[in-house]
Formats: C-alpha cells, sequence, structure tokens
C-alpha cells in the first residue's frame, strides 16, 4: 500500500468519524480500505487520498453516500438476538395492547430485516388487527440499503431463522430464491435515509419503542453519549430502548435505565 493511500485512509477515516459517528478502530483499517475500493472502482478515483479529497466537495453527495454505505456494516437478518425480542413480545406488546396507536422506530435498520420482524411480532402476539393501528419507522444512513427495504424482497437464507410457518404466513414469492414481505407488513413500515449523528430528531410524535441494535459499538464514546440522550427525548415516558446484547453502552446508558440485558427504559421499571 502507498503512504498516500494510507494518508488517504486517515483523512476519510476521520470524515466517517465525524460525519456519521463510525468508527474504525486500528486492526480495522484493512476492511475499511477493501470496502473503499469498491467505491474507487466506482467513481474512476485515482486513489484514496484523491477520494479524501473529493468528499467536502460541493457535488459530491453521490460519494458521500457511497462512502457511508461502504463503511457502514449492513449485515442483518429476521428475527436476530432472540432474547431482547422476547423480551419485546413478552414485556413490551402486553402493555402497548390497548393503545389506540403504537409507534415503533426502528434505527439503523439496514435492509428492513429488523422493521418487519418486530411488524411480524405484534401481529402474532395481538393479532393482525393490531397493525391498523401499528406505525414502524426504520431509517438508515444508506440510501441503497433503504430501497432494498421498501422492496421488501429477501434472499431465502436472510429467512434461516423465521419459523416455517411464519415464512408462509407473512411472505409470498418473489421470484427464484427469493420471498418478499406481505403487504399487510409492508404498509405499516415507512423506511427514510437518516443519520444519527444529525440531532435534535425531526419527530414531531413520540415512539413507544425505540430499536437500535448493532450501531452504538461502531460509535466512540461522546456519540454513544449523545446518541443515547437524543434517543431519550423522542421516546414517551415509560418508553423502552432496545439495543443489542453485545453492545456494552451500560456505562454510558443514563438517562435510560436499564432492564435486562440489551433492554432499557425511560422513567424507570
Amino acid at each position: 500500500m502507498t503512504q498516500t493511500d494510507r494518508q488517504g485512509t486517515e483523512v476519510i477515516r476521520g470524515w466517517l468519524a465525524q460525519r456519521c459517528g463510525i468508527h474504525f478502530p486500528e486492526h480495522k483499517l484493512d476492511q475499511l480500505r477493501q470496502r473503499l475500493a469498491k467505491v474507487q472502482r466506482e467513481f474512476g478515483v485515482s486513489d484514496l487520498s484523491d477520494m479524501a479529497g473529493q468528499l467536502d466537495l460541493a457535488d459530491a453527495t453521490a460519494l458521500q453516500l457511497a462512502v457511508m454505505h461502504a463503511a457502514s456494516t449492513n449485515h442483518t437478518y429476521f428475527f436476530r438476538e432472540t432474547d431482547v425480542l422476547d423480551h419485546f413480545r413478552t414485556r413490551i406488546l402486553p402493555e402497548l395492547a390497548g393503545r389506540d396507536e403504537i409507534r415503533i422506530w426502528s434505527a439503523a435498520c439496514a435492509a428492513g430485516d429488523e422493521a418487519y420482524t418486530i411488524a411480524i411480532l405484534i401481529a402474532e402476539t395481538l393479532g393482525p388487527a393490531a397493525l391498523k393501528r401499528t406505525q414502524i419507522l426504520g431509517t438508515d444512513i444508506s440510501s441503497p440499503v433503504i430501497a432494498e427495504a421498501e422492496e421488501g424482497s429477501y434472499a431465502l437464507n436472510r429467512l434461516d431463522r423465521v419459523p416455517a410457518e411464519l415464512v408462509s404466513r407473512w411472505f409470498e414469492p418473489a421470484g427464484p430464491g427469493r420471498k418478499r414481505v406481505r403487504r399487510e407488513l409492508r404498509d405499516v413500515c415507512t423506511f427514510r435515509q437518516m443519520n444519527l449523528k444529525t440531532m435534535p430528531y425531526p419527530f414531531k410524535k413520540s415512539f413507544q419503542a425505540v430499536f437500535c441494535r448493532n450501531v452504538l459499538y461502531y460509535f466512540e464514546r461522546d456519540d454513544q453519549i449523545a446518541t443515547l440522550r437524543a434517543l431519550h427525548e423522542v421516546t414517551e415516558q415509560g418508553g423502552w430502548l432496545l439495543t443489542s446484547v453485545t453492545e456494552n453502552v451500560r456505562e454510558v446508558c443514563a438517562p435510560w435505565h436499564p432492564v435486562a440485558n440489551g433492554v432499557f427504559r425511560k422513567g424507570g421499571a
């Protein structure tokens, strides 16, 4: 690797941390370079230093989005981390059963697997009629995965953890080796591109539950604190935050109250 590429990587690394809160430690810089190589080829950029120099140009929106998409981790699947989902199903959903409106935010939703998983859990736990009063917002910094989420079509291996009866009930054929989420679920899920570092969050109504999983551990401590506080602001009193069980945020989770591993509440248990 050339010195120019090393310097370019450091500049892009800093830009990602400042712009998106995505932090790449030293031992993952090779991974970052590999991801950026595809962007470099796509945009015909001579090297990573040249790419870094173009990021802040006035007409660099497409390049910026491509770099953010390459850097963000979009590996996800349906029914991920069932311990957290079981808490949502058995503890949180019964509290929402009598609500006139159920409002849930899936932040950093990637290609929509999590948002649709939430919709399935609501339909299965509270009955399909509950979908008519449910609004699920899915957001992600990457526009390509938001487009994928809106389409709602997935390769079969993404559904490996979905029980066969749920696949039959909530998915329909979508071509060879693919299934598409049924219209009833797609109608309750709205997807938007959004950067979690852009605060305050632009919501007029608060959420009863926010899923923010598998993203906070990419943030530096200060960004973790700021994000957790911003999520707290848009959650109603007594509402819930669900993170990944692998994200060690208990030390910075205030003002959230820890309830279980990966589960927090606004205003106490």
